[in-house]
């Protein structure tokens, strides 16, 4: 047997033995119990200093805590609505509030700001912080226009500053972050497809009047899809790709006309070919906030990923099943180590691209942008 194909089973084989469970949840604008609580410190000396500007979504939480993983020290924060700043300050409780955005972007110690504010607001906030020498990371949608991803480009071209956009179900799924692994390793030889499906909880009362406004969030597709075109480029290893066809749609939501509570997509890149279908559909009898699902076909196999929920009767999240030329496989990813902040502080140090290559940022959300844009309504 040849070196290669040793370590190839040698991987495989390690890979398949983890054990465990762990919960992966996506948050809105209320704080859960665990937010709630005081966030864990890094240990040892920081490797860099951050701040947090637009506390608008939840998923705030999580960038923090990447880039405090990854050994980041968040030091201050800014936000204007009263409600937001409570809860954030009862997760951090030892960071300060800073009188303005503009004292974060003059602070020479930061090196890198965060946000998830209204989705419309992220590009030009990542502009003035990109204009100040700053690094950034945004939450998805990082964008909501065409012409603010073209403005975006245009000057992280000429500032030569990360613009970084976190897409959670893939950095931030254990089981998404082992698919990866064993692509890599080529457990189902060479991809051919992906299917992803986004369905979502809304929950109306919970979520705040710019979520349904369109001008604000985007539309479904730049939204919710903007994760699953990230994942098509990540495991089919496109770097050029094409719409083939896209539609949305507010099939049951009357009350919100600025809501689309349903999109889908075909997309063709030059490494394989993807189906994307998002929605706010999931029903209250579901333990969370919906059923993710990940589907990469390849020439010898095919992997699913269950991100939060095995609706067969398996615990908590992070399901990951493997069906080879030899068998049926189910694989806990539990200990998978998230290593995108890792990787990210890496960057801003060392001015490399190890967490996400600017180019793959942009262009997950630049065909999010074109699927919506050309969508056929339904």
């Amino acid at each position: 047997m040849s070196t290669s194909r040793r370590d190839r089973r040698d991987f495989l084989k390690s890979s398949l033995l983890t054990a465990g469970a762990s919960a992966f949840a996506l948050g809105n604008v209320r704080v859960d119990a665990a937010q709630a609580q005081a966030a864990p410190q890094p240990q040892g000396a920081p490797r860099i200093q951050f701040a947090a500007i637009g506390l608008n979504h939840g998923h705030i939480y999580r960038q923090c805590e990447a880039v405090t993983r990854g050994g980041g020290q968040l030091v201050k924060f800014y936000a204007v609505e009263p409600e937001l700043i409570a809860q954030f300050q009862k997760r951090y409780p030892q960071v300060p509030l800073a009188k303005s955005e503009q004292e974060i972007l003059d602070d020479p110690n930061i090196k890198l700001v965060v946000s998830a504010a209204i989705a419309s607001d992220r590009a030009p906030l990542g502009i003035r912080v990109m204009k100040a020498g700053k690094d950034f990371m945004s939450d998805k949608p990082a964008m909501t226009t065409l012409e603010q991803l073209a403005d975006v480009r245009k000057v992280q071209a000429d500032t030569r500053r990360i613009y970084s956009i976190l897409y959670s179900e893939h950095y931030e799924n254990k089981a998404t972050v082992k698919a990866g692994q064993l692509v890599k390793a080529g457990a189902i030889g060479k991809v051919v497809q992906t299917v992803c499906l986004g369905p979502h909880r809304m929950t109306p009362k919970t979520r705040p009047e710019w979520f349904f406004k369109k001008e604000n969030y985007g539309g479904i597709l730049t939204d919710i899809a903007s994760h699953d075109f990230d994942q098509f480029l990540f495991f089919t290893g496109s770097t050029e790709a094409t719409i083939v066809a896209s539609q949305v749609g507010n099939v049951n939501n009357p009350a919100y006309p600025g809501l689309e509570d349903f999109g889908d997509v075909m997309v063709r890149g030059n490494g394989g070919t993807g189906y994307i279908r998002v929605d706010w559909f999931t029903p209250d009898g579901l333990s969370t906030w919906g059923d993710g699902r990940l589907t990469i076909l390849g020439t010898d196999g095919f992997i699913e990923v269950r991100k939060n929920v095995d609706i067969g009767g398996r615990s908590g999240a992070n399901h990951l099943f493997l069906v080879d030329q030899k068998e049926t496989r189910y694989i806990d990813s539990s200990d998978v180590v998230l290593s995108y902040g890792t990787q990210l502080v890496d960057d801003i140090l060392n001015r490399t691209e190890t967490a996400m290559p600017q180019k793959h940022a942009f262009l997950a959300m630049e065909l999010a942008l074109l699927a919506e844009k050309n969508a056929r309504r339904i």
